[in-house]
């Protein structure tokens, strides 16, 4: 079968790693994060455009400047050119998902960490998943 089918909320959930890239299509990419209590993003802009789904904790979006609390349930759209950033403000892991519309980073990489992600000057090459 092509494209990706599954418990994209159970996976955001059972995740540990800082940024696991599941599936790459030719224009969007699925990615589940974790973020530690008080960990962040990082402040950054694409080319791209992005969406984030929160299934557990809480934290804040920060849109060019504007901080918004989220929690579970929430949903963020990030247009390109947007300066954005996901904090966890919480105690316990903030556990989410999103998608890059095209892909941005090489298919199936893993950052087990945050610094990991920050020292590999890894991006989209090209290839997908099938």
């Amino acid at each position: 079968m092509k494209g990706f089918v599954q418990d994209i909320e159970g996976l955001a959930v059972k995740n540990d790693e800082f940024r696991r890239v599941l599936y790459t299509a030719k224009h969007c990419q699925l990615v589940v994060m974790a973020l530690k209590p008080k960990e962040e993003i990082g402040a950054e802009v694409h080319k791209l455009d992005q969406f984030f789904r929160v299934e557990e904790g809480s934290g804040e979006a920060v849109l060019d400047g504007v901080r918004t609390a989220i929690q579970a349930g929430f949903a963020v759209v990030v247009p390109a050119g947007t300066n954005h950033n996901i904090i966890n403000t919480g105690s316990v892991p903030l556990k989410l998902y999103t998608l890059y519309a095209p892909p941005n980073h090489r298919d199936g990489v893993v950052h087990h960490t945050r610094a990991d992600a920050e020292a590999d000057n890894e991006h989209f090459d090209g290839k997908t998943t099938e």
